[in-house]
């Protein structure tokens, strides 16, 4: 009886141990989950307390008062500045100590304190969207062996814009200034535009382009305020060629009766005279303007100085035909040798567009009539067509003349 006692004592005694490992193990478990819980919250808080800096930062930004865009006038010798503000008159002001004084220089803008005016930070150079819009960031693929007929042309212009740009000791070594401009002048459809585009391929500088027509401004000081900042993208880019189409929209002669619209083009004409004859060297800034009315153009754009060479790019001869009816055909399948003579001998007085349009056309008769090849006949097909309507639009020109 004593011997089944002890036993069921001993039973008793594994089964309470066993619980309390069990319980012991599931309190554990509970700590451990616990644990887990509250290093979740410690960073879930902490986390959140970023959060709450960020938006109070992003609050306090929010509520800074509006500054106020100035421009520097002078600055004296006491440390304080003379500012033009953009809502009134010049204000004498001090500066904050987080501005960096070696920024600052005459003509700089800055950000002003709406209440106080004190400078508060010093603001890049703005300049106008068409200006930035102007930089060719792609080179073109207009090569010079994409150009017929005019090779005494294009080494003209290399002597003028390429070589001081790429090969400047020669002209120091002779002791002479290179050209700083050259002025293109010639027909409609010449060649004028690809030859700048050749240049900005070979040359590998940063080439600017603006029709003439977009530097005439509604307002009275834009159209210079333009052609100022325009000139101030090319230096800080330099090497820059600048190519300026059709400049007899801005580079007409004065007239001594003009209304205020004509008054403006002149003020814009000053500033470009200004920029290319000026103080400040056009050493790395190249020039090319283009027209095809150089008779209207003021002599004071003409003159030694602003554009040393006129180039005149003239309605191609018979070898230039020839030459340029291969160009614009070698990448299209002919389907016999073509006689490029006879049909220059055919197209006597076209320019080279037409000569583009000729061989784009005997490329429709191809595609017309379902054939992957062009022919001779096609040529002269296209020949009748092109010539024969610019003569028909030559004559309804003469007629409503």
């Amino acid at each position: 009886m004593a011997d089944n006692d002890a036993v069921a004592g001993q039973n008793e005694a594994s089964d309470r141990m066993s619980y309390l490992e069990l319980r012991n193990n599931q309190l554990a478990e509970a700590i451990k989950r616990v644990e887990s819980e509250r290093h979740y919250m410690e960073a879930e808080i902490l986390r959140l307390q970023r959060e709450v800096k960020r938006l109070k930062t992003e609050l306090d930004r929010l509520r800074y008062p509006p500054l106020v865009v100035g421009t520097v006038r002078d600055m004296l010798t006491d440390g304080r500045l003379v500012v033009k503000s953009s809502t009134g008159p010049d204000f004498v002001v001090n500066s904050a100590e987080t501005v960096e004084h070696e920024k600052l220089s005459v003509g700089s803008r800055v950000a002003l304190n709406k209440q106080t005016l004190a400078v508060m930070g010093v603001l890049p150079a703005s300049l106008d969207p068409l200006v930035t819009a102007s930089e060719i960031v792609s080179r073109p693929s207009v090569t010079y062996e994409d150009i017929g007929g005019l090779v005494d042309q294009i080494r003209e212009i290399r002597e003028s814009v390429e070589y001081p740009l790429l090969r400047s000791e020669l002209y120091r070594k002779v002791g002479v200034d290179p050209p700083k401009g050259v002025l293109l002048i010639g027909p409609p459809g010449t060649g004028k535009t690809m030859i700048a585009k050749s240049v900005a391929h070979h040359t590998h500088a940063t080439f600017v382009r603006l029709v003439g027509s977009e530097l005439v401004q509604k307002y009275i000081g834009e159209g210079a305020r333009l052609v100022r900042e325009l000139f101030q993208l090319a230096r800080e880019k330099a090497p820059t060629i600048i190519f300026i189409d059709e400049i007899d929209s801005i580079g007409a002669k004065r007239l001594e009766v003009a209304t205020s619209g004509d008054r403006e083009v002149q003020r814009t004409l000053m500033q470009l005279l200004a920029e290319m004859d000026g103080f400040e060297p056009l050493s790395n800034v190249k020039i090319i303007a283009a027209t095809n009315r150089p008779d209207i153009l003021d002599e004071a754009l003409l003159r030694p100085g602003r554009f040393d060479r006129i180039v005149e790019i003239p309605v191609p001869n018979f070898a230039g035909r020839v030459e340029i009816f291969k160009i614009h055909s070698r990448g299209m399948s002919l389907k016999e040798p073509v006689d490029f003579e006879t049909l220059a001998s055919r197209c006597d007085g076209t320019t080279g567009a037409d000569i583009k349009s000729i061989c784009t056309e005997a490329g429709m008769w191809a595609i017309r009539e379902e054939r992957d090849v062009v022919t001779m006949v096609d040529f002269e097909r296209a020949i009748e067509k092109v010539v024969g309507e610019e003569e028909l639009s030559k004559e309804s020109l003469g007629m409503f003349a």
